[in-house]
């Protein structure tokens, strides 16, 4: 079968793999769209792995059921996470499944998901799949990964009905954070970008107004909220300076939730008594979506409550696959990108 094997950004060439071979509770799904995450271009991340086969948000076909797999058939129509707890341990017993050991251990996919067929192990065909409607496209259910990581992000930031909500950066995981927000009745929505295309999508995705991401932006959101600053700050940018950003913009009483990694290595300097005392502010973090967040994504993208094809910018080939990966790394005029392995 063809894959498309990663080298780096600028170098993924497509190559010729075995199909994969299935066993006992495993099932071989035929890949009908698989889309590019921003981690798949997080090169300091990635390269030290290479070569090997990316790509995790995947929709496609059931082709093959190995023995003693319950619930699905030949011919169904599935999306499927890689990101699967063990449900046994302290940290999930506490509902912190995303720090799980299992569900760290990085992807359970074979090869990944940029190419034609993949193989899902017993533990993510019992935990991390599901079937998709007739109505949804493969394009929108790959959607369900990345959509589950911003459920959970808001629901650990408490993000309210009626909050004031900044998010700093409107790629994709920053768009998605708008358009939940605004589709949960946040009252107040900001958002920032260094680019025009993406400030314009913030806007009509639910943002109620846009700033670029190099001006004044604790100075314009206060203004436009009536003096205060956000009760929720969503940093879905890597700079240092979307970090100073969200300590000036949050309110006395907010929360600021670090959404997107920074660069290897990078820290902030933090002023305990200028940044905290008698502010009483709340930091959070959080990592990928657990299988009840994709299912509550999944739900949602099939109810239509998140138009989740509208954000989708460009369609490739499989043999194009560094042309798109190339286009998420600029981060300019694109939004969310689809590979289609089988054409």
């Amino acid at each position: 079968m063809r894959v498309a094997m990663y080298y780096n950004n600028r170098d993924i060439r497509v190559e010729e793999l075995p199909r994969p071979a299935i066993g006992p509770g495993e099932l071989l799904v035929k890949i009908h769209a698989s889309g590019i995450c921003g981690s798949d271009v997080m090169e300091w991340y990635r390269i030290h792995k290479a070569p090997l086969v990316l790509g995790h948000e995947i929709a496609g076909e059931v082709v093959e059921v190995g023995p003693g797999v319950r619930g699905f058939a030949s011919g169904d129509r599935v999306v499927t996470t890689h990101h699967v707890p063990c449900f046994n341990c302290p940290e999930c017993r506490s509902g912190h499944e995303t720090v799980c050991d299992l569900l760290l251990s990085g992807t359970h996919f074979e090869p990944g998901g940029f190419c034609e067929y993949v193989r899902l192990a017993p533990v993510n065909v019992e935990r991390g799949t599901w079937k998709i409607p007739h109505s949804m496209s493969y394009d929108a259910a790959t959607f369900v990964e990345p959509l589950a990581c911003v459920l959970r992000g808001q629901r650990t930031a408490g993000l309210k009905s009626g909050a004031s909500v900044l998010v700093l950066g409107s790629g994709i995981s920053g768009l998605l954070h708008v358009h939940l927000a605004s589709v949960n009745g946040a009252g107040f929505i900001a958002a920032t970008d260094l680019t025009d295309y993406r400030l314009d999508a913030a806007k009509r995705f639910g943002a109620n107004v846009s700033y670029r991401a190099n001006t004044d932006v604790a100075t314009q959101f206060k203004k436009d909220n009536h003096g205060r600053g956000a009760d929720v700050v969503i940093v879905c940018a890597s700079a240092k300076a979307a970090c100073q950003q969200a300590f000036e913009t949050v309110a006395r009483g907010g929360t600021i939730l670090f959404f997107a990694p920074t660069t290897a290595g990078e820290s902030i300097p933090l002023s305990i008594n200028d940044l905290f005392w008698r502010r009483d502010l709340t930091l959070c973090t959080t990592y990928a979506g657990s299988p009840a967040d994709c299912a509550a994504a999944l739900e949602l993208i099939a109810n239509n409550r998140v138009q989740v094809e509208k954000m989708i910018t460009h369609r490739f080939p499989l043999a194009d696959t560094v042309t798109g990966s190339i286009l998420v790394a600029e981060g300019k005029e694109s939004i969310k990108i689809i590979i289609r392995p089988q054409e």
